[in-house]
């Protein structure tokens, strides 16, 4: 089969690697119809993740059809159309059972890296290196779904591809960010990011009873989506000082729920932005923080700050004095989409939701490179490439 491989940081290439098949009973192998790129891929494009080899196929948020199932499945069949949730959960364990697939104890074959950075074995991930389990990604005509049972859902007949395509990663993923925020009804939401997570979180938030949103990026066309397909309040940081701004659209207290949709590429103006760059540059830490800090610092008293940025690493001069003197909550996590897939097929179906604004480029996964290219440097206002295969 063809497949859209990562050789180094920055060096893609499509080539001809061999077909997956059925490997334990729980399997099932899916023909990808749709395979969108993700902000998280940059961090791996880019050589931030270090437990990436070269051949590992990229990509994680997909939809396609199913041509194998495993004798143990018996909620799939062969013909159903399927997205597949990025994050693996093994439904079994005990956070699985509480329906934190997130934090799955099985699905991760290879635990020892994240053992030794983040003290516990991390969940399984599509295309996500080899800390987490060295799944081979959705970037290829074929992919192999582990625990289909649990992390493959049938697209209802009336939901089109391009809605329901976006059910695998980024819709979940906002629709988390909105959730662990705690909104309540008449509260200010703050976005950090208008890519496609930060857009699902945007509508995720009204959906969960937030009063206004707040959208914060640079890219017109993000900001212009996010207020024309959203409905937030919109600020570029480029132009306005972000926690003055803030402040004076909630009278002086803040934003109630903040909900950082960027992670450790962070851009930002200014000398602490040269500080992070540098310092990302040398290896002395592995995460650009502006979007994070300036949520911490922004948010009222009291207030929660929803982490959804991947972050891999450490960060220099994070504010924990703002978290404790203020009596901030923080919340974080991988999406746990099992849990939302059919909550979100169902605001789809009512017309409250529409994931597909986010396919601004589909193109052949022969074009794969490309693709990456023009949504890694936001060219032609590419939102989100989809690869055909």
């Amino acid at each position: 089969m063809r497949a859209l491989v990562w050789n180094g940081p920055n060096l893609l290439n499509v080539e001809t690697v061999p077909d997956p098949g059925i490997v334990n009973p729980r399997d099932v192998v899916v023909r990808t119809i749709l395979s969108s790129v993700c902000g998280s891929d940059l961090h791996l494009v880019d050589g931030y993740v270090p437990a990436m080899k070269p051949g590992d196929i990229l990509g994680h948020e997909f939809l396609g059809e199913v041509v194998e199932v495993g004798r143990a499945v018996r909620n799939l069949k062969k013909g159903d159309r399927v997205i597949t949730i990025s994050i693996i959960g093994c439904g079994e364990c005990q956070y699985c059972r509480r329906e934190e697939f997130n934090c799955c104890d099985n699905s991760n074959p290879k635990p020892s890296a994240t053992e030794i950075a983040y003290g516990h074995g991390c969940t399984g991930i599509f295309g996500y290196s080899h800390a987490f389990g060295g799944y081979a990604g959705s970037h290829a005509t074929y992919v192999r779904v582990p625990y289909a049972d649990v992390n493959a859902f049938k697209v209802p007949e009336d939901i089109p591809d391009e809605k329901a395509l976006f059910v695998s990663d980024a819709a979940p993923t906002g629709y988390f960010g909105a959730d662990i925020a705690d909104i309540e009804p008449g509260d200010t939401v703050a976005v950090w990011g208008c890519g496609g997570v930060g857009q699902m979180a945007i509508r995720s938030a009204y959906l969960l009873g937030a009063e206004r949103v707040v959208a914060i990026d640079r890219f017109p066309e993000r900001l212009r989506m996010a207020e024309e397909k959203g409905g937030a309040i919109t600020l570029d940081y480029t132009r306005f000082d972000v926690h003055e701004a803030l402040l004076e659209l909630t009278g002086g207290r803040g934003p109630d729920r903040c909900i950082d949709c960027v992670g450790m590429e962070a851009h930002g103006t200014g000398i602490q932005d040269l500080y992070d760059r540098t310092k990302q540059q040398l290896r002395l830490h592995t995460e650009r923080g502006t979007a994070l800090r300036q949520a911490i610092r922004a948010v009222r008293k009291r207030g929660t700050v929803s982490v959804l940025g991947v972050y891999g690493g450490l960060m220099d001069k994070f504010p924990i004095g703002a978290i404790v003197n203020k009596a901030l909550t923080v919340k974080s996590g991988q999406m746990p989409g099992q849990r939302y897939a059919p909550r979100l097929f169902e605001h789809i179906r009512r017309g409250e939701l529409d994931p597909s604004c986010l396919l601004t480029h589909p193109m052949s996964l022969e074009d794969g490179p490309r693709g990456y290219a023009l949504f890694k440097h936001k060219d032609q206002g590419c939102m989100r490439s989809v690869f055909r295969p």
